[in-house]
């Protein structure tokens, strides 16, 4: 485990490196959602089919990220990361050749196994490379800068479609995929988990795949395929669900050691994360075209629209973290979303007649304060709840509920309000959709926010020298405690909990 200083030059290139890769994957979900309209009326696409380019690429990612996180730890979290960014980066090449729906969404999927790989990794690089005063500080400055890459997508999108193509918002990632893969390589240490187990787990990798899959399948199709067997494919993928659990429960080897999930802090952290981020994927989703297709907005213009969540989490994102490291993160974590919340129930009013600065601006600028806010506490959390060899893991485990999240909003919300077809293109019938659609994210929202008040706990410093191992009877949330599926770990002892 190294123990680099942030201040260091190789400790801001490990922050950029790792920014740089996580970056491209947030840059090309936000791109991909100001592109969709275009994309539909130049390849004659579907609602379905515009759901499964989102979607094909979020159900690879999810299924996939954990299986990335794994392989970091076993084999090296550089070398897979540097992987991860070359297969991305010929994947967005493909996508960017696309001539049907068809051919987009296997390039998208492709797209997903390769964020997979390079997904987990760059958050385990800052984890695994830094000494641990300056990991709150480092992870704050990767959420802000990531996040800047995800709101500046639209902008950059909604550049490229309205005056070029919506390819090259695909053929962007090429020269960032060059750059990342340059400074990861002559910048990263290299680390990895060497008490690992080089087996794999291959059945948790097929069920955990088949559990999403099929999930998400029955959610998209259901007006094709009708209620029973839409229900039948959708009991089919909890069942995936469940053996999943029973398989990783059993394994010596398994892809997810489910003694992490002992600690509250972890459990509760993830938890949040799926109620947040899937408002967030069905937000930015609902957002995009309700401002295209119902406001008339240009690619462009929608892209602009959400700039002030850009400047934002600039600005904010990296206090957020020091916010939370100073006073503990129950508290960031908690208003965060509450005040995202507030940001979806003003957007829920946009319509028709609504101008920019009364209407779009009020509501997409809490939700920047909201989301500057809620970021780098929840990373640094999922992170500090969990011992150190299993940092990719762990980092998987909060990709993959994340995506998880998006990836079932945006498969189910569609279906529940009654879209199909090229409802996406009627102003009519998706204006009051997208009002119920933001009207649940706000819900979404405030549960996460309840979650974190309730069971998110600030840590306590621990007097005395630290000790070799944790025992068994230290306070969950911040240690495994020797915790079933977390056998044999040797780090100095977490911080107790106070509330």
């Amino acid at each position: 485990m190294s123990e680099l200083a942030l201040a260091s030059r190789t400790g801001r290139l490990v922050v950029t490196a790792a920014v740089l890769g996580s970056g491209m994957v947030m840059l090309d979900g936000t791109v991909v959602n100001v592109a969709l309209v275009r994309i539909g009326a130049d390849l004659g696409a579907s609602m379905a089919d515009l759901q499964w380019i989102t979607n094909g690429y979020l159900l690879a990612l999810a299924s996939l990220i954990l299986l990335g996180g794994s392989l970091g730890d076993r084999y090296g979290r550089r070398r897979v990361f540097v992987i991860g960014v070359v297969w991305f980066t010929a994947a967005s090449v493909a996508c960017g050749l696309a001539q049907s729906p068809g051919q987009l969404i296997a390039a998208r999927v492709l797209q997903g196994v390769g964020g997979a790989l390079l997904t987990p990794g760059s958050l385990a690089l800052i984890q695994a490379s830094f000494r641990r005063e300056d990991r709150a500080t480092a992870i704050g400055a990767w959420s802000g800068l990531g996040g800047v890459a995800a709101a500046i997508g639209p902008f950059v999108g909604g550049w490229l479609v309205e005056y070029a193509s919506w390819r090259w918002a695909f053929l962007l990632n090429v020269p960032l995929g060059i750059a990342t893969v340059w400074v990861a390589q002559v910048a990263v240490p290299e680390s990895r988990d060497e008490e690992a187990s080089h087996r794999f787990d291959v059945a948790g990798a097929l069920l955990a795949t088949s559990a999403l899959g099929l999930t998400t399948f029955a959610l998209i199709q259901h007006g094709s395929l009708g209620n029973g067997l839409a229900l039948a494919i959708g009991g089919l993928g909890l069942a995936a669900a469940g053996t999943f659990v029973a398989v990783e429960r059993a394994s010596d080897h398994p892809l997810v050691p489910l003694g992490l999930f002992a600690s509250r802090q972890f459990s509760a952290a993830n938890g949040m994360t799926l109620l947040v981020y899937a408002a967030l994927g069905a937000l930015f989703f609902f957002l995009t075209l309700q401002l295209q297709t119902v406001l008339g907005y240009g690619p462009l213009p929608s892209g602009l629209a959400t700039l002030p969540i850009t400047v934002l989490m600039l600005l904010l994102a990296a206090r957020g973290g020091r916010l939370a490291a100073r006073i503990g993160p129950r508290l960031p974590m908690t208003v965060g979303p509450l005040v995202c919340a507030v940001g979806a129930a003003l957007l829920a009013g946009v319509d028709a007649g609504s101008s920019y600065w009364t209407g779009v601006l009020p509501g997409v600028t809490v939700f920047g304060l909201g989301l500057s806010l809620l970021v780098a506490p929840l990373t640094a959390t999922v992170l500090d709840a969990a011992p150190d060899r299993y940092a990719g893991v762990a980092s998987g485990v909060n990709n993959a509920v994340a995506r998880a999240g998006s990836l079932l909003a945006v498969s189910a919300l569609p279906a529940l309000l009654g879209l199909s077809g090229a409802d996406y293109a009627e102003a009519e019938v998706f204006s009051d959709a997208y009002a119920t659609a933001m009207w649940l994210c706000s819900v979404l929202l405030a549960l996460g926010g309840l979650v974190s008040w309730l069971l998110i706990r600030n840590p306590v410093e621990v007097a005395g020298p630290p000790r070799a191992t944790p025992s068994p009877s230290a306070p969950v949330g911040w240690s495994c405690a020797g915790a079933e599926g977390c056998p044999g770990h040797a780090q100095p002892a977490r911080p107790a909990e106070r509330g």
